[in-house]
C-alpha cells in the first residue's frame, strides 16, 4: 500500500479540516444560545423581585407624598384638606425636623418620639452590639475550633440561642430582667432593666448580644476551619507567641468571613424591632426607627411610608459607605 503524497493529499487533508471561520460562527452561535438560556433563567427571578421588592418599594415612596386617607381637616389657612391629595414632601420634612427642641407632632396633633433619638438608639444598638458580638463571637469561634474531647456538645450548647426565636429570647431576657428577676437576684441589685433609659437601652443589647453571637461565632469557626495547621506550626518553630499568630496568621486570614458576618449584623441591627418592641414596647428611649414606623403605621399610614423610606436610605447609605 502506498501512501498519498502530492497536491492531492494537501487538498483532501485541507477539505477534511474544518476552517478557522466556520470555528468562529460555531462558537457565536453557542455563546448566543447560552446567553438566550440564561436570560431564559434569570427572568423568573428578576421578575419575582419586581413584584415583591421594587413594587412595594415604589409604591411606598409615591403613598409617602400623598396625604393619607384617614388625615383629614383644615390646615394652617383654615382650609379644608381631604385624604389622597398629593402633598410632596411634607411627611419628609416633618420627620426631619421631629427633633428635641421643637416639639414633634404630626398633621394630626397627635405627639410622637422624637426621630433624632430613635436614629441615636438605633445606631446605639448596632455600634455596641456588634462590637461586643464580634469580641465573644472570635473567642467562641476559637474555642470551637480547638481539639477536646466534648468538642460536638460545645458546638451544639453555644448555638442554641441562635435556634431560639427572637420573640421567645425576648420574652425570657424581660422575665429575668424583673426588678425581682434573676439577674438582679445573681449580682444583688435592684435596677429596673425596662424602666429607666439607660438600662432599658442595655438590656436590649444584652438580649441581642446573647441570641446572635452564635451566628458570628458559626461565619468565624467556618474560616478558622480553612487556615492549613502548617502555618500554625512553622511560626512556633520560629517562636511566634500565641498573640502574634493570632494576629499575623489568625485575623488576616479569617478577615473575609469576619467582614461578611459584621456587614450582616450591621443590616440587622439598623432595622431592628422585635426585641426592643417586645422587651419595653418602645418606651423609656428605646425606640429603634423600625419601632417608631410601626407605631406610626396606627396613626398616619403614608407618613408612616416616609419614614419607612428615610429609613431605607439611611440603611442603604450605611451599606454603600462600607
Amino acid at each position: 500500500m502506498t501512501a498519498t503524497t502530492g497536491p492531492a493529499a494537501e487538498a483532501a487533508e485541507k477539505g477534511s479540516r474544518p476552517s478557522r471561520g466556520s470555528k468562529r460562527g460555531g462558537s457565536r452561535r453557542a455563546t448566543r444560545s447560552d446567553s438566550r438560556l440564561a436570560y431564559y433563567l434569570v427572568t423568573p427571578t428578576i421578575v419575582l423581585l419586581v413584584l415583591v421588592i421594587a413594587y412595594p418599594v415604589i409604591d411606598a415612596i409615591i403613598n409617602s407624598m400623598k396625604r393619607d386617607t384617614t388625615d383629614t381637616g383644615l390646615n394652617a389657612n383654615g382650609i379644608f384638606e381631604k385624604g389622597g391629595e398629593f402633598i410632596g414632601f411634607k411627611y419628609y420634612e416633618q420627620w426631619l425636623n421631629c427633633g428635641p427642641s421643637n416639639g414633634c407632632v404630626n398633621v394630626t396633633g397627635t405627639q410622637q418620639h422624637d426621630t433624632y433619638s430613635a436614629l441615636f438608639t438605633t445606631v446605639f444598638y448596632t455600634v455596641v452590639s456588634v462590637a461586643l458580638e464580634v469580641v465573644l463571637g472570635i473567642l467562641m469561634a476559637l474555642v470551637m475550633h480547638r481539639s477536646f474531647k466534648g468538642r460536638g456538645i460545645v458546638r451544639a450548647a453555644i448555638l442554641v440561642p441562635w435556634a431560639i426565636p427572637t420573640a421567645v429570647t425576648a420574652r425570657m431576657w424581660e422575665y429575668m430582667l424583673k426588678p425581682e428577676g434573676v439577674v438582679n437576684h445573681i449580682f444583688g441589685t435592684h435596677i429596673l432593666w425596662t424602666v429607666d433609659t439607660w438600662p432599658a437601652r442595655f438590656a436590649v443589647i444584652i438580649a441581642d448580644v446573647w441570641k446572635t453571637t452564635p451566628f458570628i461565632a458559626l461565619l468565624l469557626l467556618a474560616g478558622l476551619q480553612v487556615i492549613p495547621d502548617e502555618l500554625y506550626e512553622s511560626a512556633k518553630v520560629d517562636g511566634a507567641t500565641a498573640w502574634q499568630r493570632f494576629l499575623h496568621i489568625t485575623l488576616p486570614l479569617v478577615k473575609p468571613a469576619l467582614l461578611v458576618a459584621v456587614l450582616f449584623r450591621v443590616l440587622d441591627v439598623l432595622r431592628i424591632f422585635d426585641l426592643p418592641y417586645i422587651l419595653t414596647q418602645g418606651a423609656n428611649g428605646t425606640a429603634s426607627l423600625s419601632v417608631l414606623t410601626v407605631n406610626q403605621l396606627r396613626i398616619n399610614v403614608n407618613s408612616a411610608q416616609a419614614l419607612s423610606t428615610l429609613t431605607f436610605l439611611f440603611i442603604f447609605w450605611s451599606r454603600s459607605s462600607w
